[in-house]
């Protein structure tokens, strides 16, 4: 028998979904806007069912591979894309672009302080790792974050010289409590770059991002960008995979890493994957909006059961994550086996903290999906270390989200009494 909710639980929930009802006409507004786009986009490219067709081997002339990267181009406004199930994952697709485009003695610069754990590990400084940039003879600098956790100009503008090749720009906050950025945001830290070294490459990390807005990073300024598909531009439908988006040149030479030099985009097979990745494209905006409502909703919730919550219900959002102070190793893992009890697979399992690869604290995640590991389904994660933050994401429902979040908040009760 399933576990009823007490009735404090239920009247805070009540409370919660009259409170948050005022924001959530915003985000079906993007929706339909971001919908219309990718609709316009798929008419436009001539999107047919004899793309959908299976290829294999090398992969020659894959005319659906092709008219999905087309299909991506048109939606981000870029002049190439390269969007391959060949991506294992958000970090891979942006490992990708930086292998593929820096080279021994250029610098990267991180204007968004310390990248996410993960990429620490790609580039190697902070945490040492075979076959990073820095075993390359790639140099990086990061520009810290001002008290208030937004781009401080002037550290940036001291980090940049002669050497510095791209900068990294991270839409997400990642595991930390500072602000996400906005595509506004993002177009002002891009103009600033360009002002310093017009020739300084503008690389956008865009996971979690994706029509969030009605406009995107490569509308502003960024010169390449990459993210998930198991994530935001997947739907919840795409199996696997990853994009990159930006200027031809840039797109190629990240094409060189993903296969080899010479052989680039023109190979990859797309095995069966190809009406996925269409089908869950042109159903994101939806998703995602469920994704946004869901964190809008857990933001009232939780901070009327009196935790902090990062953003706040009425901030302007630059992705769908929603911060939330647990303060104690405890309710942490409480809270994520409470989002495990209320997921549709393996609600049986009880997470635990485990030393995962690419980060230096252990991390517990919660996520019975249906693609494993992908955030825009629901999940809640976070890493041991305080304040023992976890960061919920996702919700192909807006009414999962919802009882998720009670069945977290069940946990959490739970543990007091």
């Amino acid at each position: 028998m399933l576990e009823l909710f007490s009735e404090n639980i239920l009247k805070v929930k009540e409370r919660a979904l009259k409170e948050c009802k005022q924001y959530f006409s915003n985000p079906d507004k993007i929706a339909e806007k971001n919908t219309l786009k990718i609709l316009n986009a798929m008419r436009k490219v001539k999107v047919s069912e004899a793309h959908f067709n299976t290829s294999t081997g090398y992969a020659y002339d894959d005319i659906g591979r092709g008219k999905l990267e087309d299909l991506y181009a048109e939606i981000f406004k870029t002049d190439s894309a390269l969007v391959r199930t060949q991506f294992v994952s958000g970090t891979h697709t942006l490992s990708t672009v930086l292998f593929g485009i820096l080279r021994p003695g250029d610098e990267l610069v991180s204007v968004m302080g310390k990248p996410y754990d993960t990429m620490r590990t790609v580039i190697g400084y902070e945490n040492p790792s075979p076959g990073s940039l820095k075993e390359f003879g790639i140099s990086y600098k990061e520009a810290p974050l001002d008290k208030d956790g937004h781009v401080d100009f002037a550290a940036v503008k001291r980090c940049i010289n002669k050497n510095t090749k791209m900068v990294l720009i991270q839409r997400s906050r990642g595991y930390s409590l500072r602000p996400t950025l906005t595509v506004n945001d993002i177009g002002e830290i891009c103009a600033f770059i360009k002002n310093i070294k017009p020739d300084c490459i503008c690389f956008v990390d865009n996971c979690y991002g994706e029509f969030i807005e009605e406009k995107e990073p490569t509308e502003v300024g960024a010169d390449i960008m990459g993210g998930s598909l198991i994530k935001n531009p997947g739907g919840g439908i795409a199996p696997t995979g990853g994009y990159i988006v930006g200027r031809k040149d840039l797109v190629e030479l990240a094409s060189y890493r993903m296969t080899s030099p010479g052989m680039g985009a023109e190979l990859g097979a797309s095995l069966e994957n190809n009406r996925l990745l269409f089908q869950g494209l042109f159903v994101a905006p939806h998703v995602v909006a469920q994704a946004v409502k869901s964190a809008i909703f857990a933001a009232v919730f939780f901070s009327d059961l009196g935790y902090i919550t990062r953003p706040n219900a009425s901030a302007k959002r630059g992705d769908i994550i929603q911060a939330i102070e647990l303060k104690t190793r405890e309710n942490l893992i409480a809270f994520c086996h409470g989002i495990q009890k209320y997921s549709p697979v393996d609600s049986f399992a009880a997470p635990e903290p485990w030393d995962m690869p690419g980060y230096t604290d252990q991390i517990i995640m919660a996520a019975g999906t249906f693609v494993q590991g992908a955030s825009i389904e629901l999940s809640a994660d976070g890493p041991m270390r305080e304040p023992f933050s976890v960061y919920m994401q996702g919700a192909l429902t807006f009414e999962h989200g919802i009882i998720a979040a009670m069945g977290a908040a069940q946990e959490l009760e739970n543990l007091q009494d």
